[in-house]
């Protein structure tokens, strides 16, 4: 599959994605990608963003595939059960950087805001339920917001593959990914092994 055949829906985490951020210049640089907007990204609430996922995904005139970021990719795995009954649900999901929701009273300040811990948002629990779509997870060994073990954890759960990226903080900008060469070509093999796959064809608006 190639990004021209695909809606691909940048899905940000906590704090959004700035304008340096490789999700950022993806969502530039791929004609067919778009941002899923949340009301709030500093307060965020689990079935609003869910919600907006879902929405996106509807609305969508190719296959769907997801590409999300920390927070953004534990609000896929939450809105898993809800795309899997859309007439056609995404044809797979990028995850990259997982946010360890469970232990989040140990992640950074992030854009001088303190995340809002435990069950307060409806995001902890992690799901652990398989994503009923091919993912991958890209995780780090010294991120902030995850333990590699934790991210390996949520991957096995997900039916997920891992890919490994070593010493790479929370794949943002604060840790040198403006520019992500190695994830875009990570993200079109990923692509590639969709195409094996069977795809469901979207609607057109007026059918």
């Amino acid at each position: 599959m190639k990004t021209s055949e695909a809606d691909i829906l940048i899905v940000p985490g906590w704090s959004s994605s700035g304008a340096d951020h490789w999700q950022t210049r993806w969502e530039k640089n791929l004609k067919t990608a778009r941002r899923v907007e949340q009301e709030d990204w500093i307060r965020p609430e689990r079935d609003a963003w869910v919600a907006r996922i879902v929405e996106a995904a509807a609305q969508s005139v190719r296959p769907v595939v997801l590409v999300a970021h920390s927070l953004g990719a534990i609000a896929v795995a939450h809105a898993g059960s809800k795309l899997a009954r859309l007439p056609a649900p995404p044809v797979g999901a990028f995850l990259v950087a997982p946010a360890d929701v469970d232990n989040a009273v140990l992640w950074p300040v992030t854009a001088g805001e303190t995340f809002r811990a435990g069950a307060e948002t409806g995001f902890a629990p992690v799901p652990r339920a398989i994503l009923p779509f091919p993912s991958i997870v890209v995780a780090s060994a010294n991120d902030p917001y995850c333990s590699l073990q934790r991210a390996r954890d949520f991957a096995g759960s997900w039916g997920a593959t891992v890919i490994e990226g070593g010493d790479v903080g929370h794949i943002n900008v604060d840790s040198g990914h403006g520019p992500w060469p190695d994830g875009l070509l990570a993200f079109g093999i990923f692509l590639q092994r969709l195409s094996a796959a069977p795809v469901v064809a979207k609607r057109t608006p007026d059918a």
